[in-house]
């Protein structure tokens, strides 16, 4: 019993840093506060954080405006992560400042291939209903 309590708390810590670094990120990049060369900050999302074990680490899922140059806009962020956390540095007051590493977030690309996969299946029945 004591042992879930310790791990629940835990992962429920993981939660509240990793919300508290997403909500202060998409502040940091509409406001354009990482003055990043060569990126519009304003038209990135992110979408989730996820801390490590230690929190010494935040991975940062972000999609940009449309979807298009996902590839090149984590690049980007990856390049220039130091400007990313220095202005996240003045947001946050926490033990640990996190070392942040930026991932494509490829969930709806994903729920998009169940939703054409789940049609797909739906015409099969329908066929399979009529003959």
């Amino acid at each position: 019993m004591i042992k879930n309590s310790i791990h629940g708390s835990t992962n429920l810590r993981h939660l509240r840093v990793g919300e508290l670094v997403k909500q202060n990120l998409g502040q940091i990049f509409l406001r354009n506060e990482a003055k990043i060369p060569s990126l519009n900050t304003r038209l990135v999302t992110v979408t989730e954080v996820r801390m490590s074990s230690d929190l010494k680490s935040a991975r940062a899922y972000v999609l940009p405006l449309g979807g298009k140059e996902t590839k090149k806009t984590v690049n980007i962020l990856t390049e220039f992560s130091h400007l990313v956390r220095r202005a996240l540095s003045k947001k946050l007051d926490i033990k640990f400042l996190p070392r942040l590493y930026f991932v494509e977030d490829k969930s709806f690309d994903y729920a998009e291939r169940i939703e054409e996969l789940i049609k797909e299946n739906k015409k099969y029945e329908n066929k399979k209903r009529h003959n």
